[in-house]
């Protein structure tokens, strides 16, 4: 059983939803990251997405795009965010790591080669923006042979049909997106959210997370109310972003924002 499935499982059976804080790593700096994965798990999350930095991240809005160039400025390689999650787990075995990204680094290393070696440094999931079900066919069963969830987005625009193509190939949990538009976009209508979950649970029995629009612990606590998990992003990133030469302002700032979602949740 995978990391990802005994921590939805543990939280199903305590009456909890998931908190699942999206990070880019590497940003503002490679020496942040490893510290903040640490400091997430002690405010209260539950999974942990991290950002594989790329040059055209066209999903995300300008919150997580100049995240992406902080972190592209120290040269962040693919491999170096592998080695992240490796000294994480020198410490931390038990809470679950997604990758979060686009195709392109993963192809250039070589499907094989990425899943093996992020198998081997404690990676549990991969998230790929730009993985269509149509591409994944080979793709997911060669992630999931290594023992990695292959996580899929489903958008509003999504239709059953599409949903059921998708769900097929996904495992671990699978990220609705609650709004149109990229990531930091405007506030989510949480009924409308309810309405569509209650469809996509008609084609798969995999825990939803929802994301994009939460920023506070009223609209974690509303989200968390309909759904599996809350994924929450760019109101983190913002906070580095704040805070680009004061590092320990910045995880502070992240970690109280976790910490209110957290005791929103659970109340």
């Amino acid at each position: 059983m995978s990391r990802i499935q005994q921590c939805f499982d543990a939280l199903r059976a305590s009456g909890r939803k998931a908190l699942i804080p999206y990070v880019t790593a590497g940003d503002p700096n490679p020496e942040m990251t490893l510290p903040l994965m640490h400091e997430l798990v002690e405010a209260g999350v539950d999974v942990i997405e991290l950002g594989i930095p790329f040059s055209d991240p066209m999903a995300d809005g300008p919150v997580i795009q100049l995240a992406m160039e902080r972190a592209l400025a120290h040269n962040v390689s693919l491999r170096q965010v592998m080695e992240m999650v490796r000294e994480f787990r020198t410490t931390n075995q038990t809470t679950p790591v997604v990758l979060m990204g686009y195709l392109n680094p993963m192809e250039r290393m070589g499907y094989e080669t990425f899943a093996r070696e992020a198998a081997a440094a404690g990676i549990d999931g991969v998230l790929t923006v730009d993985l269509p079900p149509e591409e994944a066919e080979e793709v997911a069963p060669l992630f999931r042979e290594h023992g990695l969830d292959c996580i899929f987005l489903l958008a509003p625009t999504t239709t059953l049909a599409r949903a059921r193509k998708i769900c097929e190939h996904a495992s671990g949990y699978v990220y609705y997106v609650s709004l149109k538009g990229v990531t930091g976009s405007a506030a989510l209508n949480v009924t409308e959210v309810a309405d569509k979950l209650a469809q996509l649970r008609t084609v798969t029995d995999l825990p939803i997370g929802v994301g994009f629009g939460i920023r506070d612990g009223a609209s974690a606590a509303a989200v968390a109310g309909v759904a599996d998990g809350v994924v929450v992003g760019s109101v983190l990133v913002n906070q580095i972003a704040a805070h680009v030469g004061e590092p320990e302002q910045a995880r502070a700032g992240i970690t109280a924002v976790i910490r209110e979602m957290r005791a929103a949740m659970d109340r």
